[in-house]
């Protein structure tokens, strides 16, 4: 029970080491232990996640430290993302600690280890002629007489040593050989051998040879699963407990199964993933389904008290037993659970799978309820994802069930939804809609909780399209609407929206050169996102603070912000935020010097957004990368990528965005050794208009710095210390050092 795994868990690591303390709740946690820990409740998916991740990998390595240690983790091309992230942090540690780590799989599972100093890779092929012929004459021994029938098991399997054993294990039991392990003769002359042609032929046919009901045994264990416990087994088998002793010991002499534990538990396991597999498929679809349906009631009845721990195996169970209305409900618990543990992928699984459970039951307004909500969790486990076209898909049956349920609250939270997939895909103009239309439910309701994020939301529509005024106003509403007490709740809605509209507002107000106030609700989103341990949120207020220094040119803070961000994003598998992150970096990195650590990082970033379809923030990389091109003589590649935004941003109605690409046209149309001033000063006219229209200050200034060095270039004296006189006030008013300096450095020689 419950106590007893504590109270054991406890016993090991404080007798290993009593430093280990700290990892006893994210262990207990792991093996689904209720744990009274507040700060562990606290913590978000990711943290989580890592803090038991690291758990597994210290425990591990100290136990190493006591004797040397060996870890094996069989079958990788049927890893889990949890166990491979798991190996990839241990894999780090290998060289200084005793531990060997041997892993096997089929080619087509990848890694990341090959270039490893201290890995090396074994192929196992099948075996040579030499080798084939060393473990027949281990099987069967030294007669003469067999030598024909060793050469045509060794042509018929090919060399594959589990095929070999099968058919040595059929031909003694058709009788074809007698006799005992390594002293076998020919029964039969070797014409009249029947050995199927492959080793599931030879499998099929061995079950099919057993006692009918050792085979109704072995059938029953392999529905079960791979790993068979006794009690579950004896709780379905319909067999006296004498009569299910005697057949597994048949099956164990027969070697279909394995006796792996005896204690706590009693559990067998099939000899290989193929034999359950053969086994499995002999089973009658119906029979197959009664057993799945008993499993799922014998687990409840053996484990009522462990269920959250079972709830993997009550999901399978209960679907491939079309118990419907139990699939869904253990279906969406597994997938909760999977989420909590930042296991994103296996997370949509299930809930995808829950979908396909409800859909066999009726369609009252509970069931279809029940299907919004299970999209509405299916959408939250995509988004770290960047899985957009999954996402827009669930999210627009929800909001049509919705609709025909009358059912607003559901509806306004899809429209959330909805927008946030908007700005993914560039469509700003349909996302202000929705935006608009679930602020209206949301005030028409009353209702608080509803009508914050749609301020959000909207705010961050605003904010892509270059309206920042409005992006101010609307996040600003939230910033009244959300109490003290509500952004004091642990990592609920209210602290998250909280943490989001500062981190909004503060980039909204950056744009618009109002540094102070900016730099402000950052710092404030980063502490509340940092009270409620939320990764996915501090994300994105390291963004929002690397953002505002980015801007106002104060790269070492900017730099240390976004460093942050993005190790949060690697630990927490958040995919949506890392390329915005990464570019921001990037660019961070070639203004401070180091462009050669910032260009790679801007060009994956973009690739890595491309690729995904993520088009949320995305001309704001491509545009970061075309400056970073600029500054490092590329002028061509800095022109394409330039072009490239322009066409989105216009295509997107990112008026922003619009004026920066303009100001990077004059920048690199300057940059020429003879620069095409009328063309240069153009672009810069363009963007000095659209930023004065939008209020971006910052911006302005640029385009009067930029002015003001082409002028010079071109011999205008008088309208370049103009230019450079209202550059050098900006951004003094504005506290942009960095920009300030340049602009001063220009101004000096023509006053």
């Amino acid at each position: 029970d419950q106590r007893e795994i504590r109270e054991r868990v406890a016993g090991k690591l404080l007798m290993l080491d009593r430093a280990l303390e700290p990892l006893l709740t994210p262990l207990l946690a792991l093996l689904d232990v209720p744990v009274d820990d507040a700060a562990w409740d606290a913590l978000d998916p990711p943290h989580r996640r890592q803090r038991t991740l690291d758990a597994v990998k210290r425990l591990l390595l100290r136990e190493s430290q006591v004797q040397p240690l060996l870890v094996i983790f069989e079958d990788l091309h049927w890893i889990d993302s949890e166990t491979q992230a798991l190996l990839d942090g241990l894999m780090e540690s290998l060289p200084t600690a005793r531990v060997l780590l041997v892993v096997n799989y089929r080619p087509e599972y990848e890694h990341a280890w090959g270039r490893k100093t201290y890995y090396l890779q074994l192929r196992i092929d099948p075996l040579p002629p030499e080798s084939a012929e060393e473990l027949l004459h281990a099987l069967l021994g030294e007669d003469g007489s067999l030598e024909p029938l060793k050469r045509v098991l060794i042509e018929r399997t090919e060399g594959n040593p589990f095929f070999l054993e099968e058919s040595v294990q059929t031909l003694v039991e058709t009788k074809v050989l007698v006799g005992e392990r390594g002293a076998y003769r020919l029964a039969k002359a070797p014409e009249a051998l029947q050995i199927p042609a492959t080793a599931q032929a030879v499998l099929a046919a061995r079950i099919d040879r057993l006692p009918p009901e050792d085979k109704r045994l072995l059938q029953a264990a392999s529905v079960i699963g791979k790993d068979v416990p006794f009690a579950l087994l004896q709780a379905i088998a319909d067999v006296s407990e004498d009569g299910l002793r005697r057949g597994l010991s048949h099956l164990q002499a027969a070697e279909f199964l394995y006796e792996t534990s005896l204690f706590p538990d009693l559990e067998y396991t099939f000899k290989h993933a193929l034999t359950h597999e053969v086994a499995y498929g002999s089973v009658l679809q119906e029979r197959r389904r009664a057993l799945h349906a008993r499993i799922v009631e014998a687990i409840e009845a053996l484990y009522p008290e462990r269920l959250t721990e079972q709830v993997e195996r009550l999901a399978h169970h209960a679907f491939k037993g079309e118990a419907w209305a139990a699939a869904v409900a253990y279906l969406r618990q597994a997938g909760a659970k999977a989420f909590e543990r930042s296991a994103n992928r296996e997370s949509a699984a299930y809930f995808e799978q829950a979908l396909a459970a409800l859909g066999h039951l009726p369609k009252t307004r509970e069931v279809l309820e029940q299907g919004i909500d299970i999209r509405f969790n299916l959408r939250t486990s995509l988004l770290p994802l960047g899985d957009v076209a999954r996402m827009q898909e669930h999210l627009r049956e929800a909001q049509a069930l919705a609709e025909t349920l009358g059912d607003q609250r559901r509806s306004a939270r899809a429209l959330h939804y909805m927008v946030i997939q908007c700005l993914l895909t560039g469509e700003h103009e349909e996302g202000l809609k929705l935006g608009r239309h679930a602020l209206t439910i949301a005030t028409s309701l009353h209702d608080v909780a509803l009508e914050v994020p749609a301020n959000s939301y909207l705010g961050v529509i605003h904010h892509a399209m270059g309206t920042y005024r409005e992006a101010v106003t609307s996040l600003k509403r939230n910033l009244v609407l959300i109490t003290d007490d509500l952004g004091q709740e642990r990592f609920g809605q209210a602290t998250i929206q909280s943490a989001f509209s500062r981190h909004m507002l503060s980039d909204a107000l950056t744009e618009l050169g109002q540094f102070g106030e900016a730099i402000h609700h950052a710092n404030d989103a980063v502490r509340i996102a940092e009270t409620a341990s939320h990764a996915y949120t501090l994300a994105f207020a390291c963004l929002g603070r690397g953002l505002v220094a980015v801007r106002q040119g104060d790269w070492p803070i900017a730099i240390n912000a976004l460093e942050r961000g993005r190790e949060l994003c690697r630990g927490g598998q958040i995919t949506v935020v890392m390329p915005i992150i990464s570019g921001a970096l990037g660019f961070a990195y070639g203004w401070s010097g180091r462009l050669e650590d910032g260009l790679p990082l801007l060009e994956h970033a973009v690739e890595q957004a491309a690729a995904r379809r993520l088009l949320f923030r995305y001309s704001l990389n491509v545009v970061f990368l075309g400056e970073a091109y600029l500054l490092s003589g590329r002028v061509g590649e800095a022109t394409t990528r330039a072009q490239e935004s322009l066409a989105l941003v216009r295509r997107q109605n990112e008026r922003g965005q619009e004026a920066y690409t303009l100001r990077l046209l004059g920048e690199i149309t300057a940059h020429t050794n003879l620069p095409d001033v009328d063309a240069a000063e153009g672009y810069y006219r363009q963007a000095w208009v659209l930023a004065t229209e939008l209020g971006m200050r910052p911006l302005v200034a640029h385009c009067h710095l930029g002015l003001g060095k082409l002028y010079e270039r071109a011999g205008k004296r008088q309208e370049a210390r103009e230019h450079l006189t209202t550059a050098v006030t900006m951004y003094r008013e504005m506290d942009m050092g960095f920009w300030l300096a340049q602009a001063e450095a220009m101004l000096a020689p023509l006053s």
